[in-house]
């Protein structure tokens, strides 16, 4: 059953009213409290200031007029295509298309052998890769773990190397600086033949986080978005307050703060390369006031997140945002809940590129091998309700229910046969429905045990997408930590 870019939008926290006052409000902050920068970004300051903004030196502020906003906007394209290396994997943003996949950057993993929770390597991420490319309902492959057993220098080309050799999905993560972008763009140039071949399907894309909230913009992550949308590889424009910490405690003024912010980072981008794919990247969450942490599964997360694809679809650019998150420390009951919440919330919402939303436990600080596996299982779910019900001629069935007649059943009838696979979602094996006496012959596992299985037998499986003579090349050129 293929559940990959299915339409929502059946869920729309906002009135068409509501999202109309909050991006008003948005062009007012940028046009009259205006956005901030660190040291470094003076030439930034000066484009924008040469479109027509105002920039005050002194103060590092800019203010941004609201036709510059709406000119620079209408330059961005409405439909971004993410690629895979196979293009069944291929990822349509646009309108309502719904996909949902990895995110992140922890440094925790639940050991699949101890259970004990320790720091991720470089080997994690390839065997979280591998499992990920085999889980049909996870889409693509986000970054999910950050490799702790490498040195910082290493990381660009050793991250975007390992998810490319184990998965055909697309693949996005962020870069430490533009010297590692460089890297990152060349060893994928030379996967796909030509830089030129990269451009035409980009099956990387860039994470870049160049807004510190509220209201400021991040030197190194603004320079690193710059320099990617100069090469024409898609960025997603990730910034992410938490209500009550970094944005408003209440929703709408979160939203309006992020959405301001997400504004910015749309100008300056089609400002630096008009008419260059990028993601709208809003991903509101929430501080937890009694300890000040991140708190990632409440609903209102799913509500918000749900509310930044209409914001984004107000001014037609794709999606990226969050979902399927959970503070739980286990794949327990917890997990289950919060991310099936927020999980069903956002693809019915329709958001396009909907990070995060597999493996992740603790606040976005752990993964887990089984809790991917679940979370493939949730994702089956939430996207399965988009395809509603069917309700024609073949589905009504009005000869089949006149052929079985007044008591009869339809078991066998070859209709029951015709729609067995495709009428109910299939499970991929964690869901149990067996009578009590087989659950208990078979061990009594329950759903953590019974995705741990899974992901084992999965991980059994071996498949490089990169192949041996372009991967000697890549070796050759760079420090690759991986063994071959």
């Amino acid at each position: 059953m293929n559940l990959m870019g299915l339409q929502g939008g059946q869920y729309q926290p906002l009135t068409q009213d509501q999202v109309k006052t909050i991006h008003g409000a948005a062009l007012q902050i940028l046009e009259t409290t205006g956005i901030t920068y660190e040291t470094g970004l003076e030439a930034t300051a000066n484009m924008l200031e040469a479109a027509g903004a105002r920039v005050n030196r002194d103060e590092k502020r800019i203010c941004i007029p609201r036709d510059l906003i709406e000119a620079s906007v209408a330059k961005a394209p409405e439909q971004v295509v993410l690629c895979g290396r196979d293009p069944k994997n291929d990822l349509n943003l646009t309108e309502n298309r719904v996909h949902m996949g990895t995110g992140g950057g922890t440094i925790k993993i639940l050991d699949p052998d101890t259970g004990e929770v320790r720091a991720t390597t470089l080997q994690d991420l390839h065997d979280v890769s591998r499992l990920v490319d085999q889980l049909d309902n996870i889409h693509f492959l986000v970054r999910p773990c950050i490799p702790t057993d490498i040195d910082e220098k290493d990381y660009d080309i050793n991250m975007f190397y390992t998810c490319l050799r184990g998965s055909g999905k697309h693949v996005m993560s962020g870069v430490n600086d533009e010297a590692g972008l460089h890297k990152v763009i060349e060893m994928a140039s030379m996967i796909a033949g030509s830089k030129e071949k990269l451009q035409e399907r980009p099956f990387i894309s860039v994470i870049t986080s160049f807004a510190i909230s509220p209201l400021k913009l991040c030197t190194q992550s603004t320079l690193i978005m710059q320099e990617a949308i100069r090469n024409r590889i898609p960025v997603a424009l990730s910034s992410a307050p938490m209500a009550g910490s970094t944005s408003p405690l209440t929703m709408a003024g979160t939203l309006a703060q992020l959405h301001a912010e997400e504004l910015a980072g749309v100008t300056i981008c089609q400002l630096t390369n008009p008419g260059a794919p990028l993601l709208y990247g809003g991903i509101p969450g929430m501080a937890n006031l009694a300890t000040m942490g991140y708190c990632g599964g409440a609903v209102e997360c799913g509500m918000m997140n749900a509310a930044i694809h209409q914001l984004s679809e107000y001014i037609k650019v794709p999606n990226y945002n969050s979902s399927c998150l959970s503070d739980a420390k286990l794949p327990d009951a917890q997990a289950g809940y919060e991310k099936a919440f927020t999980a069903v919330l956002n693809a019915m919402g329709g958001s396009n590129y909907i990070h995060h939303a597999a493996g992740m436990l603790e606040s976005m600080l752990a993964v887990a091998h089984e809790q991917f596996v679940i979370d493939d299982e949730i994702i089956g779910n939430a996207c399965k309700v988009l395809k509603g019900i069917e309700v024609d001629e073949e589905h009504l069935a009005l000869e089949v229910i006149d052929s079985v007649g007044p008591g009869g059943n339809f078991m066998t009838a070859p209709h029951t046969m015709s729609h067995i696979r495709s009428e109910y979602y299939n499970s991929n094996g964690v869901t149990d429905r067996k009578s009590r006496d087989r659950w208990e012959a078979e061990g009594s596992l329950d759903a953590r045990q019974r995705a741990l299985n899974i992901a084992k037998k999965l991980l059994a499986n071996q498949k490089s997408y990169i192949t041996e003579e372009v991967d000697q090349a890549i070796r050759d050129r760079f420090n690759i930590i991986l063994p071959a």
